[in-house]
């Protein structure tokens, strides 16, 4: 039996390391591809939150605004419009009765009071700090122009809300109707002054005819 050279030897690890070297660079298909990993950013548009609807509609006249008062925000109990709302934006009718404040609350010290855009308490709309709710911390007020927030002042950094006035329809019509008459007035005043003008003109003409008989 003839024994392996040391020659034979090394050829044969040459010839089975160029074999794996070769097939290392050509690929032989067993390598599976890099996974591409999830896009986790959503379209443009994705990112856009819902404008908030809710509040949009004025809140009746001669409704009971009724908070819950927690010290992280004034919580909407009635009207439902506002239910479980944190500092929810009131939308109320210029010219029209409201009451506002709380019965409940987290027994902390609190009050509530309406403001103006200076931050001014708008007609001494305000009541008196205090732990318990009841009857003296609710407002009764006629909604203006001038209201801008209601408020805690003990928690104003996180206990206010927005106030919103919208026209009184009434006032709206009554300005359509003036309108109205006042178009009305013009194209009467306009017809007025057109047949003055015929008039004037009438008389102008039997002026000259008269001075031309009396010439011949």
């Amino acid at each position: 039996m003839t024994q392996p050279t040391r020659r034979n030897i090394l050829k044969t690890v040459g010839v089975v390391g160029a074999t794996a070297f070769i097939a290392g660079c050509n690929g032989n298909g067993e390598d599976e591809p890099d996974e591409e990993e999830p896009d986790d950013e959503e379209p443009a548009n994705g990112d856009e939150e819902p404008e908030d609807d809710e509040n949009g509609e004025a809140i009746e006249p001669d409704t009971r605004i009724e908070f819950d008062a927690q010290t992280s925000g004034w919580v909407g109990i009635e009207p439902e419009e506002i239910a479980d709302e944190e500092n929810p934006t009131l939308t109320l009718q210029e010219g029209e009765s409201y009451e506002i404040g709380w019965e409940e609350g987290d027994g902390q010290q609190h009050n509530i009071e309406i403001r103006d855009e200076d931050d001014e308490v708008v007609d001494d709309l305000e009541t008196e700090i205090t732990d318990e709710g009841g009857d003296d911390q609710f407002l009764e007020f006629e909604a203006s122009e001038e209201m801008v927030t209601y408020i805690c002042e003990p928690h104003e950094g996180t206990m206010i809300g927005d106030i919103e006035i919208e026209g009184n329809g009434e006032a709206e019509e009554d300005e359509e109707d003036d309108e109205a008459e006042d178009e009305m007035d013009d194209e009467e005043n306009g017809e007025d002054e057109d047949e003055m003008d015929d008039e004037e003109e009438n008389g102008e003409d039997e002026e000259d005819e008269d001075g031309e008989d009396e010439d011949e």
